[in-house]
């Protein structure tokens, strides 16, 4: 079996938000606003932070993740966890069928 046959397609990575209120004290003690840390993760608009703290969305991209770990002096590992979407080709279809 040659090794391109073998080889799987690694779906998307993606980072995790592990606890949304540990974020929220290192903003208050560190000062952060939710438009400067957006700011610093390189978002256009504070409102997808807002959707994080609150709870309504769990993901980001790595870039951004790192961004702000690195803005608030902490370890990537002390906010956030990776993932990676295993069946990348599934949960496009899966959009595009529930959308019709």
């Amino acid at each position: 079996m040659s090794l391109s046959s073998r080889q799987a397609s690694l779906g998307e990575v993606y980072m995790e938000l592990h606890d949304r209120k540990r974020l929220m004290r290192l903003m208050i003690v560190q000062e952060e606003t939710q438009r400067s840390l957006s700011g610093a993760a390189g978002w256009r608009s504070h409102s997808y932070l807002g959707r994080l703290l609150r709870g309504e969305v769990k993901t980001l991209d790595t870039d951004a993740a790192l961004r702000i770990a690195h803005k608030l002096k902490v370890p990537v590992d002390d906010l956030f966890v990776v993932r990676v979407d295993s069946n990348p080709g599934e949960l496009g279809q899966k959009s595009k069928s529930s959308a019709a």
